[in-house]
């Protein structure tokens, strides 16, 4: 998931289970500028995981023309800086998790079909957005 804040989904993608987040978040980043989305003036922070601090995902982010924020991992042999600050804020996008996880229909999964579970999560970024 793309999130501008705690209250904001911008793009989001269905994966299966086993799917690496890194890979699966590089294909949504893609798609995400593909559609123009993420094409701006402006350039922004995109503050993110670990699990997607690799090479190629902040090279992606890089070549989009936002500034990546995310902390190297322990055993990287050349770590960069970044802005402990502003990675404080990923909380939000976390809390927008488990906000969604407190619709039981999407913390299980009782939906067989990608399509119905797909259908229910945008149902409940409705009912997050208009809280």
């Amino acid at each position: 998931m793309v999130a501008a804040n705690a209250d904001t989904p911008l793009a989001f993608s269905l994966s299966p289970g086993q799917a690496g987040d890194a890979p699966e978040g590089r294909k949504l980043l893609r798609a995400w500028d593909e559609n123009g989305e993420s094409h701006s003036a402006d350039s922004y922070f995109m503050v993110m995981d670990r699990a997607y601090e690799g090479d190629e995902t902040r090279g992606l982010v890089g070549s989009l023309g936002h500034v990546p924020v995310v902390p190297p991992k322990s055993n990287r042999v050349e770590p960069w800086e970044y802005d402990r600050e502003l990675y404080k804020r990923r909380n939000e996008i976390e809390r927008l998790f488990r906000r969604l996880k407190g619709f039981r229909r999407l913390a299980t999964r009782y939906d067989k079909l990608d399509v119905m579970f797909f259908a229910f999560l945008v149902v409940a970024f409705i009912f997050e957005i208009v809280k």
